[in-house]
């Protein structure tokens, strides 16, 4: 048995890296299986997520796309209703910021809509892998639209209004199943997380032991505390119990709140706002506000005009 305290990872280092790296990175987190990450496996992981449709992992790549087209393209894509795109529009052009599976899903629901297959042919002209098993009869390429990609360092030069609804970032959380619980109650975010129904915690990639997040309720010399641990010695034996004969998806159903998990919660700064407004509050729960005060405090050295 290993007992943690919780923390957090901002990942912006996988800002710098090109989408099939960022997916793969992120979604490794559910197998727990990063040792497997090398120069050279990252397209096959994120070819097989693609046929496979494990669409949350794609989900982990975000692009932002300027697009130039007249407004009647332009009204036909509201048309669509695109719920899962961020769009800010201009008289005759588009900002429009949205994950690789949002666009997947936009060419395979609307595929006659100009403005997607616009969009969509950029995409596969840079990262095929993408969309090879979907591209509709006839191509992409439609006349009269001009897209490109924004990069980086533009998005981060918008005003605070457009940053914080266009500009994306991924935090990795290590905490207990409680905090998870309620953190994937925010819309619109992203979210992968280890998962216990394949994790095997008697192996050794593992420590061949449960992990499990120290609570900040008790002192570790009060009578609570020890309570505690005894309950998460007795759960731990339990667990190794039932695995002699069941799958981890059977004897997970013995572990508690308290075990440790990780989960990688990718949202817009717009949305992260909000997650603060409502976690770090006096109201919000302790083991929450434990990890997310000094979040925001790291977010308001990176963005002070939109976190103070």
């Amino acid at each position: 048995m290993k007992v943690i305290p919780p923390s957090f990872k901002i990942l912006d280092f996988l800002d710098q890296q090109s989408l099939a790296v960022r997916i793969e990175h992120c979604g490794r987190i559910c197998y727990k299986s990063e040792d497997r990450i090398t120069p050279e496996s990252a397209l096959p992981f994120v070819e097989k997520m693609a046929e496979h449709g494990h669409n949350s992992v794609l989900e982990m790549g975000v692009v932002t796309l300027e697009v130039c087209a007249d407004d009647s393209k332009i009204d036909e894509l509201f048309l669509c209703q695109p719920k899962y795109l961020h769009i800010s529009r201009e008289q005759g052009r588009l900002l429009i910021t949205a994950s690789i599976r949002a666009w997947r899903e936009m060419l395979l629901n609307h595929p006659d809509c100009a403005v997607v297959r616009a969009a969509c042919a950029l995409l596969h002209e840079r990262h095929p892998y993408f969309f090879a098993s979907i591209l509709p009869e006839g191509g992409l390429i439609m006349p009269g639209i001009s897209v490109r990609k924004v990069p980086l360092e533009d998005v981060e030069r918008l005003p605070a209004g457009l940053l914080a609804k266009h500009r994306h970032i991924a935090v990795k959380f290590i905490v207990n199943r409680a905090v998870t619980h309620e953190l994937v109650r925010h819309r619109p975010c992203q979210f992968l997380q280890e998962s216990q129904r394949y994790c095997r915690y008697s192996e050794d990639k593992f420590g061949s032991e449960v992990t499990f997040i120290r609570p900040l309720f008790w002192a570790d010399d009060s009578e609570e505390y020890a309570v505690w641990w005894q309950a998460m010695e007795e759960t731990e034996r339990l667990y190794f119990k039932l695995l002699e004969t069941s799958t981890p998806q059977a004897a997970r159903t013995v572990l508690p709140n308290s075990c440790k998990t990780e989960i990688i919660v990718y949202a817009n700064l717009e949305q992260w706002r909000h997650i603060f407004k409502l976690r770090c509050s006096k109201a919000a729960e302790p083991s929450m506000r434990e990890v997310m005060i000094p979040l925001r405090e790291e977010f308001a050295k990176r963005w002070p005009e939109l976190f103070v």
